[in-house]
């Protein structure tokens, strides 16, 4: 026993003490006696002039900002990082490859400019980029709502014509026009998101992406896979229907392959079945064994190449009717300038386009560099995806934005730097300038295939709807509405709705703060709420009002009104008590007779009770007659003081400071004083900004700590004429 005793004694001897012995501080005398501001001797002039001067080490600095290839490539380490990095740039080549030519087919392009795509931007990004890891080119979410504008802009219906023999026949298709015109559509939109891009990093507009929230985006690259696997299933199928865009696009899709399902190519279906399940056994056996295979089984590659084969020595065109990719033509086509008359209708699909395809390259960005331990430049990764995508625009391409399956490949196989991404660049470089022609036969089922397989990992999101009902409702409202929305309304104005509805959300919790009155717990500096805790006591005739909300113009009111409610001190209420008890005296004293019976009210949790008082005798207020006269009146108060607590404050509009001025002003008619305590110092000079601190605001009215402020309060009421004591903590 003595033993213990003497453990518990060492403990509380080890224990770290907190023991401090000062006078009160208000924000008066912190003014005065222990801070001052630093004198900011430099005038604009010399500020702008520091900003634009020009020296070599901000040149240099400038030069590594914009091209941070010239921060590692001088030093890369050959021997440790090349092998890695050309191992991993031809996986993730053999990737990007049937990838291309699949997510061409959702832009509503022909496959040759997916190639493109995966050509130029993985090039440039390579110069321009922060990150070392993710694979920038084709992704489906991006193409699909590329696919979806380029569609409205060219339906099918504009481009039928009639035989050029004047014969009865029926309107033909002009496939090739339409083509030509969609991709001059997804151009045009792919510079405009260059350009939209290149603004915001100049801008320094990189913390968008925040305004994103992770369950917004899960949420709608969700109700993008829909889209995505919807739009396949002509493919698949082999049946012919015209392609929907727009809101309840998606219902309209699947109503027309199931109206048409009768006509479903048979070879189509058993191929495309047949890569569907490869694919799938493949990528399981990736993820199963994914520490012991030193590169991911290329399933992509094994099926575009097998089904080409099969499709090129059984004639699938020509004698089962199974679509194919078709013409690719050889080599690259020269630079030439988009069609920039289509500019005016495109400026809102550019503005979503440009925002989703940022926001998932930093996410990933962030993710990869977090596991790896160096910084991404949301800004810089801006510049670089806007260059990316404005620059290649001129040579024939689509938006793009990074892949997480490729990303993964990329940093699974070894990939070191971005070094990796050229290689894989190369890769379909080589296929577009020599063997694109080899692709010719590839079934467009086997693609559509590829396509689905691919976005397994994004149906997998599904799961985060039980994680966040046990975890945060209004996340889990702003995960249904962003894929809800996005799979009726479509991508672009279902993104649109769920980004308003998690703006609303914020006005929700900013509108829906938890308040509390706080009590003090003995033997500590700590104020915590009284309705929560058991050891906090509340102090007496002290009310302190806690809020986790700022105070501006939004919830200035509301916050008023819970202050009234939460302490049970209301000025008006105690305004009509005051004169209703000032009416009966002077009636009391004017009636020499039997004065009227007063009954005075009062609650005590959360019960009311009434009391009546007959020349000073006291009664239940059953015992009255209806011929006497009773006057109800509010009990005199003791509550002399109320403390505001804004240590969760981070700002104050002008709105919300009359809001509290005339608050004060309010409870010091009734004789309650209204004290401040907890400001930041950032809060402070916004309201002598806001000139805050005059008329009824002092600042010896505010102090730096809820126990300042409490002994204040104390000692005043206890000495209301003499100056506060220096009382000690």
């Amino acid at each position: 026993m003595e033993q213990e005793e003497a453990a518990a004694r060492e403990d509380a001897d080890a224990q770290l003490m907190y023991r401090i012995e000062r006078p009160v501080y208000d924000e008066a005398f912190i003014r005065s006696q222990l801070l001052s501001r630093r004198e900011n001797s430099t005038t604009l002039r010399e500020r702008l002039a520091h900003q634009f001067r020009c020296s070599s080490k901000r040149a240099r600095a400038a030069a590594l900002s914009f091209l941070p290839i010239l921060t590692w490539l001088p030093s890369y380490p050959v021997k440790q990082y090349l092998f890695s990095d050309v191992v991993s740039g031809l996986s993730t080549g053999v990737v990007q490859l049937p990838q291309g030519l699949a997510y061409a087919m959702l832009a509503a392009v022909p496959p040759v400019y997916g190639l493109y795509s995966s050509f130029y931007p993985v090039l440039l990004y390579t110069f321009f980029g922060t990150s070392r890891h993710i694979s920038v080119g084709t992704f489906a979410v991006v193409s699909l709502m590329i696919g979806g504008v380029a569609v409205r802009e060219a339906p099918d219906s504009m481009f039928y014509v009639l035989p050029a023999n004047g014969s009865n026949m029926s309107a033909v298709l002009d496939v090739e026009a339409r083509d030509a015109r969609r991709v001059q559509v997804a151009v045009v939109l792919t510079t405009l998101v260059g350009i939209i891009q290149i603004v915001f990093g100049l801008l320094r507009f990189g913390f968008v992406a925040i305004y994103l929230t992770e369950p917004l985006v899960r949420g709608f690259t969700t109700a993008a896979s829909v889209h995505v696997v919807v739009s396949q299933l002509k493919y698949l199928l082999g049946v012919k229907t015209q392609r929907f865009s727009g809101p309840l696009s998606a219902i309209y899709s699947v109503k027309a392959v199931f109206s048409d399902i009768a006509s479903t190519n048979v070879t189509t279906l058993i191929l495309g079945l047949v890569c569907l399940v490869f694919l799938y056994a493949v990528k399981d056996l990736n993820e199963r064994f994914k520490k012991k295979l030193p590169v991911p089984i290329p399933g992509e590659i094994i099926v575009v190449i097998v089904s080409t084969g099969v499709s090129y020595g059984l004639s699938l065109s020509e004698d089962y009717l199974v679509d194919v990719v078709g013409k690719i033509p050889t080599g690259l086509l020269p630079p030439a300038a988009p069609e920039f008359s289509l500019l005016p209708s495109l400026v809102t699909d550019s503005f979503a386009v440009a925002i989703v395809g940022f926001s998932m390259g930093i996410s990933l960005a962030k993710i990869f560099a977090l596991k790896h331990g160096y910084s991404v430049d949301g800004n810089q990764e801006l510049i670089a995806l806007g260059l990316c995508n404005f620059i290649s625009s001129f040579f024939q391409t689509f938006a793009v934005t990074c892949s997480m399956s490729r990303s993964l490949v990329q940093e699974s196989t070894g990939g070191k730097t971005q070094i990796a991404g050229l290689l894989a660049s190369f890769v379909v470089l080589l296929v577009v300038v020599a063997v694109g022609f080899v692709f010719q036969p590839l079934p467009q089922t086997a693609l559509a295939a590829i396509i689905m397989v691919n976005l397994m990992g994004m149906f997998k999101q599904f799961r985060d709807i039980p994680t966040l009902w046990r975890t945060s409702k209004i996340e889990l409202a702003i995960w249904l509405v962003a894929f809800v929305a996005s799979v009726l309304l479509g991508l672009d104005y279902g993104l649109l709705v769920a980004i308003a509805f998690t703006i609303l959300t914020v006005i929700y919790r900013t509108q829906s703060p938890k308040n509390a009155v706080l009590g003090h717990v003995p033997g500590t500096g700590l104020y915590c709420d009284v309705d929560e805790y058991e050891e906090a006591a509340e102090c007496e005739g002290i009310k302190i009002f806690h809020s986790n909300s700022s105070i501006y113009f939004a919830n200035s009111d509301l916050y008023v009104n819970a202050l009234k409610k939460k302490t049970g001190v209301n000025p008006e209420h105690l305004k009509e008590a005051r004169k209703a008890r000032k009416k009966q005296k002077e009636k009391a004293n004017s009636n020499h007779g039997s004065p009227p019976k007063i009954c005075v009210k009062y609650e005590k949790q959360g019960v009311s009770h009434a009391v009546l008082s007959y020349n000073g005798q006291l009664g239940d207020r059953h015992s009255k007659s209806d011929s006497e006269e009773t006057v109800f009146l509010e009990p005199p108060h003791t509550v002399h003081s109320i403390v505001l607590d804004w240590t969760s404050a981070s700002f104050v509009d002008s709105v919300g400071a009359k809001a509290i001025k005339q608050l004060v002003k309010e409870y010091a008619a009734v004789d309650v004083r209204v004290v401040i305590a907890g400001c930041s110092r950032s809060l402070l000079a916004e309201l002598d900004t806001l000139q805050f601190f005059s008329g009824v605001m002092t600042t010896d009215m505010v102090f730096p700590t809820v126990h300042d402020a409490v002994l204040h309060c104390r000692d005043s009421a206890s000495h209301p004429t003499a100056a506060p004591a220096d009382e000690t903590t």
